[in-house]
């Protein structure tokens, strides 16, 4: 499922540090790394591994969010005849994780890297995922080495992947590589970029797929206080995601002609979470036509645009119940990512997500005609799990702490008037009180959720006669950090 994400400068971190630590002993989010674990990266990153095919002549670049450190992947694209080859290197933290020991142990329990508003907690010790095992610019790494053949439309036309050094020769973001871009400045292989990444989002059109662009919010001060800005997602970050993607669907192609591996699945998006977004779209002002699916609107958001923004964000609903399908001899049937409509797996980030490191051992062994480690093969029924718990505790994590940003930032302004639409009801009595209760008030109101255009917020409303998916004002009655709750009153002018 798409992450939201909220970013807070040094001030305000400071402000809801507190509250961040109290949420990060409630959902028993994970600590430090054991003794044993620390001893055990810092010997894995003093002797790194020597091996693999020697591919420190291609000019890999990264491409990531300003300071980011633990960099999965880097990316080199050229022409080939009238396709293209994308060879894409991704972090190998197998090669520095021993199976069974105090490292792989705490793996299991943490499954994913955790972030929240000041910082993430990272999934392997930080001397790997930013040291060792990060794909750093002019250091030699040992990676994973994809080289994807596309043809003249973007369609696959082969894959393989096997071990090798590579040395990336810049870490850049995506502000520097769309201004390079725009400019004309961009090396053949950033430029192509701006080719095979519209080819690639043509061919998930085309396959039925659909890519929801979470748009970050960042905290700004403002005359004093805090307000959420948002910060434009650019088209190379698109581009750049259809790489991943491309990528988990050729894994998940050679995980089934190896008859061994794991696939990330999603059931077809509920038809109540797609009535809830029209809803949604109407009240907000989003043209939405009667035969036109949910993916055709997505693709003309602009996410600078407030009601786009809340429009997104209520959209993440139909990406939930996600899940892993493990197999191992017998396969599957076809097991489809709704989303994606392809099979998928993930295996592009191993530095926060463990699946990965599993599911990129499955596909050496398939491109190299070795057998699947039986380390690899043990854990594979434990995956999906893992995984799940791994999940849900990171969600909530991330949800609690934009529960608790968001009461921060709308304290200031409760009995302020808003503007959004209801989107879900749920009947309730006015004094809470049981339907059937002797004391219950005979005054029936009503409790649902209403998305506000600007902020994007989604919270709680009470009032009598709510107006599904109508545009609404609404009064903002509550916004405790304390309890992370926010909640609007309607009818209140």
């Amino acid at each position: 499922m798409p992450r939201r994400t909220v970013h807070l400068d040094s001030a305000a971190t400071q402000t809801v540090g507190p509250a961040l630590a109290e949420i990060r002993r409630e959902l028993d989010v994970p600590g430090p790394f054991s003794e044993a674990a620390v001893a055990e990266a810092e010997a894995a990153a003093a002797a790194p591994p020597t091996g693999g095919t020697d591919a420190t002549d291609v000019e890999f670049v990264t491409i990531d969010p300003p300071g980011a450190k633990d960099l999965d992947q880097a990316l080199h694209l050229s022409r080939e005849g009238d396709g293209f080859l994308v060879r894409y290197a991704i972090a190998d933290p197998a090669s520095f994780v021993t199976p069974g020991g105090p490292i792989d142990t705490e793996l299991a329990d943490r499954g994913v890297t955790f972030y929240g508003p000041d910082g993430a907690i990272t999934l392997h010790p930080p001397v790997l995922s930013e040291g060792a095992a990060s794909l750093l610019a002019d250091v030699e790494r040992p990676a994973c080495l994809w080289e994807i053949g596309l043809d003249a439309t973007g369609e696959i036309t082969s894959a393989k992947v096997y071990r090798a050094r590579v040395r990336s020769r810049e870490q850049l973001t995506y502000d520097e590589v769309q201004e390079r871009i725009d400019a004309g400045t961009a090396s053949e292989s950033l430029a192509l970029l701006a080719t095979v990444g519209p080819l690639r989002q043509e061919r998930e059109r085309a396959r039925g797929g659909v890519s929801l662009e979470i748009p970050e919010q960042e905290v700004d001060v403002d005359d004093g206080g805090y307000r959420l800005a948002y910060r434009a997602t650019l088209p190379v970050e698109e581009w750049n995601a259809q790489i991943s993607l491309l990528t988990g669907i050729a894994a998940a192609a050679l995980m089934r002609g190896k008859r061994a591996g794991i696939f990330r699945t999603l059931e077809p998006a509920d038809p109540r979470d797609v009535t809830r977004l029209r809803r949604a779209a109407h009240g907000l002002g989003i043209d939405w036509p009667e035969d036109a699916g949910y993916g055709d609107v997505l693709a003309t958001l602009d996410a600078t645009v407030p009601a786009h923004a809340a429009f997104a964000h209520e959209a993440t609903s139909l990406f939930r119940g996600a899940g892993y399908l493990d197999f191992d001899g017998d396969l599957p049937p076809s097991s489809e990512h709704a989303a994606i409509a392809a099979e998928y797996a993930h295996v592009t980030a191993p530095l926060r997500r463990l699946v990965d490191r599993y599911g990129l051992e499955v596909c050496l062994a398939a491109s190299a005609g070795t057998d699947v480690p039986d380390w690899v093969r043990e854990a594979l029924p434990r995956l999906p799990k893992i995984m799940n718990r791994s999940g849900q505790r990171a969600n909530s994590y991330e949800r609690a702490c934009v529960d608790l940003v968001e009461a921060v930032l709308l304290q200031p302004r409760v009995g302020e008037i808003f503007d959004g639409v209801i989107v879900d009801l749920l009947e309730r009595r006015n004094n809470g009180a049981a339907a059937d209760a002797p004391e219950a008030s005979t005054a029936v109101g009503q409790e649902g959720t209403v998305v506000l255009a600007d902020p994007a917020v989604r919270a709680t409303v009470t009032g009598t006669d709510l107006p599904l998916g109508e545009s609404v004002r609404v009064r903002l009655t509550e916004a405790d950090p304390g309890s992370r709750t926010v909640r609007f009153e309607h009818g209140a002018d």
